[in-house]
C-alpha cells in the first residue's frame, strides 16, 4: 500500500488542475455545455414525438380490416429515416454552436479552423494536430465530454424509436395471422 501514497488527494488534484488551468473563461464554457445539452435534448425529444405522432397517424389511417398494408412499414420506416436525417442534423448544429462559443475566445487564427477543432473534438476524433495554450487544455475534454452525452441521448432516442416499430409490426404481425381467412 506503500505506492497510494504518492496519490494525491482528491481536492489537492482539483486544486491543481484549477491552478494549472488558470482560465476563468472556462467557466463560461461550462454553463454553454450545459445550454447546449440542454438544447440537444429538448431538440430530439421533440424528433421523438414528433416520430410518435406520425406513427399513431399512420397506425390509425393504414389499418384496413385488422391488416396493416405494406404501405404502413414503408410510411413508418421512412418516418424512422428521417428522424434519423433530423438527429444528424442535430449534432451538427451543435457542433456549429460550439464553433460561434469559441470564435470570441480567439484560440484560433481562422474561423474554419475553430470549426473543424469543434468538430473533432465534438465526435472524438481528436485528428488534427491543434496546438492550445496551457489555459485550453481542458478544452477538448469538455467538448468531446458534450458529443459523447449527446451522442448518447440521440442513440437511445433512435433506439427507442426502432424498438417501436419492431414491436408494433410484431403484434400486427400476431393479430393479423388470428384472423379468420377470408
Amino acid at each position: 500500500m506503500d505506492f497510494l501514497s504518492y496519490l494525491p488527494s482528491l481536492t489537492d488534484l482539483f486544486k491543481q488542475i484549477y491552478i494549472d488551468i488558470g482560465n476563468q473563461q472556462i467557466y463560461w464554457i461550462l454553463v454553454f455545455v450545459g445550454f447546449m445539452l440542454t438544447f440537444h435534448g429538448v431538440y430530439v425529444l421533440l424528433v421523438v414525438i414528433c416520430f410518435n405522432t406520425i406513427r399513431s397517424w399512420l397506425i390509425q389511417h393504414y389499418r384496413i380490416a385488422g391488416q396493416y398494408f405494406y404501405g404502413f412499414r414503408l410510411a413508418a420506416f421512412v418516418a424512422y429515416f428521417v428522424a434519423i436525417v433530423l438527429i444528424i442534423l442535430g449534432h451538427l448544429i451543435d457542433i456549429v454552436m460550439w464553433t460561434y462559443a469559441l470564435i470570441p475566445l480567439n484560440i484560433f487564427p481562422s474561423n474554419p479552423e475553430t470549426f473543424y477543432f469543434a468538430g473533432e473534438m465534438y465526435v472524438t476524433v481528436g485528428f488534427g494536430s491543434f496546438e492550445l495554450a496551457k489555459s485550453w487544455r481542458i478544452l477538448p475534454i469538455v467538448i468531446a465530454f458534450s458529443g459523447i452525452f449527446a451522442a448518447s441521448m440521440s442513440g437511445a432516442a433512435l433506439f427507442n424509436m426502432l424498438g417501436t416499430l419492431i414491436s408494433r409490426a410484431a403484434k400486427a404481425k400476431d393479430a393479423d395471422s388470428n384472423l379468420p381467412a377470408v
